[in-house]
C-alpha cells in the first residue's frame, strides 16, 4: 500500500478505535460485561470491513480507474448485507450484548466516515497525473507529446 493509502487508513482507524474504546466503557457501565465485549465486537468488525474496504477500492482506482465509481457502490452494498447477515446469525446471541453491538456499530461506522473524509479532504492526492518533461537540445525541459 502506498504511504497516503497508509496513512488515511491510520487517520480513519484511530479515530474509530477510540470511539469503540469509549462505548465499550459506557456499555460495560450500562450492560455489564456482555455490553462491553459487544461493543469490543463491534469496533472490530467496523475497522475490518471498512478498512477492507478502502483497500479493495484503492487498488482498484490503481489498476481499474474506469470501475471505480461503480466498484465502491457495489463495495458499500456487500459491507452492509455482510453487516445484515453477521447480525442475523448472532441475533439471539448470549456471547454480547446486541443492543450495545448495534449502537457501537452505527457510532463506529460514523466515526470512520468521517474520519476518512477529514483525512482525504487534508490529504494531496493528485487526481492528474502531471506530464513528464524530457530535455531537448537546447537543455530547456519541454514537455513531451504534441509539438506546437
Amino acid at each position: 500500500m502506498p504511504s497516503n493509502d497508509v496513512r488515511i487508513l491510520a487517520q480513519a482507524a484511530v479515530p474509530t478505535a477510540a470511539v469503540g474504546a469509549l462505548a465499550a466503557v459506557v456499555s460495560g457501565v450500562v450492560a455489564g460485561g456482555k455490553g462491553a465485549i459487544g461493543a469490543a465486537v463491534a469496533t472490530v468488525i467496523v475497522i475490518l470491513f471498512m478498512g477492507l474496504g478502502l483497500y479493495v477500492l484503492q487498488r482498484t482506482a490503481k489498476s481499474l480507474p474506469h470501475l471505480f465509481q461503480a466498484m465502491g457502490l457495489m463495495l458499500y452494498a456487500a459491507q452492509i448485507l455482510l453487516l445484515f447477515v453477521f447480525l442475523a446469525v448472532f441475533k439471539h446471541t448470549t456471547l454480547f450484548n446486541p443492543k450495545a453491538f448495534a449502537l457501537t456499530l452505527v457510532a463506529g461506522t460514523l466515526a470512520w466516515i468521517a474520519a476518512q473524509t477529514r483525512a482525504h479532504m487534508k490529504s494531496k492526492i493528485l487526481y492528474v497525473e502531471p506530464d513528464s518533461t524530457t530535455s531537448s537540445h537546447d537543455g530547456k525541459p519541454h514537455k513531451s507529446g504534441h509539438s506546437s
